[in-house]
């Protein structure tokens, strides 16, 4: 039986392995499919239904976390992954705009169904008398998100140009496999299932700032997508005419500089 000290680094080892292919895989996509000729409009389209079933996921995770567990969530999230990844591996011809977003959709419902999963698992691995060390693991794991989104931005612009699109999701899906097989066979099974099982009314909050929060928070990370995902990325490459490698590196560079803003500044 593992330590909460050691079942923690592997919920880490989970949390940031996806969040470096989620990030890695967002730049392939705008960058493949730029080269490919999509239009901008088009590349954005490709991540409508990432979106819409993060939304959906966000909602529901948690009540199905209650009744599966955070390991069964936490490891659904990295199977679907991998399943949206080898989606994309088909031939170019083969991937058309809705096939792409069916893939997306995918990959959506994973990256909110692990990141809930990995954040929640957090809180039961200690008891209630520890909260201030409960702090600090979970601002940790939360902290280190921005730095590790811009190095899989950064990663994804490298494997891009070093081994092509679908080679690029092969070494990926080789990477989420493997952290998937070791965090399933030592992570405790019952992780996170409680014997309470909240109705599904529950899931709904009754509090009106809560709403009008997550309806602000909804559209604030839509205006952040719109600019910095697709936009940008894509200005970068077609009107400067940077390389896969320098797009990567101008992300990892700002994701560098707000992180130490946060650590430093504030």
């Amino acid at each position: 039986m593992l330590s909460p000290w050691q079942q923690y680094l592997l919920v880490t080892l989970s949390y940031w392995s996806f969040t470096l292919t989620d990030g890695a895989l967002r730049m392939l996509v705008v960058l493949h499919f730029n080269s490919l000729g999509y239009s901008p409009f088009a590349i954005a389209m490709l991540f409508i239904l990432y979106e819409v079933c993060g939304v959906v996921t966000n909602l529901l995770g948690g009540w199905l976390a209650t009744r599966l567990g955070l390991n069964r969530t936490m490891h659904a999230g990295l199977l679907l992954q991998i399943v949206a990844l080898l989606m994309l591996t088909v031939p170019d011809e083969y991937l058309t705009v809705v096939y792409v977003m069916l893939a997306q959709a995918l990959s959506g419902i994973a990256k909110d169904l692990n990141k809930m999963s990995a954040k929640s698992a957090i809180k039961t691995l200690l008891p209630e008398e520890q909260q201030g060390r409960l702090y600090r693991w979970v601002a940790l794991l939360t902290g280190s998100k921005n730095a590790l989104k811009g190095v899989g931005f950064f990663m994804g612009a490298v494997l891009l140009q070093v081994f092509g699109f679908a080679g690029s999701l092969m070494v990926m899906t080789g990477l989420l496999a493997g952290v998937l097989i070791l965090t399933a066979s030592l992570i405790c099974s019952e992780l996170g299932q409680m014997k309470v099982k909240p109705k599904f009314r529950e899931i709904f909050s009754n509090s009106q700032p809560v709403n009008v929060l997550s309806a602000a928070r909804l559209f604030l990370f839509g205006a952040r997508d719109i600019w910095f995902v697709v936009a940008l990325p894509v200005y970068l490459q077609m009107v400067l005419g940077w390389e896969h490698t320098d797009v990567g590196t101008f992300w990892l560079s700002g994701s560098s500089a707000m992180v130490w803003y946060r650590l430093v500044l504030q």
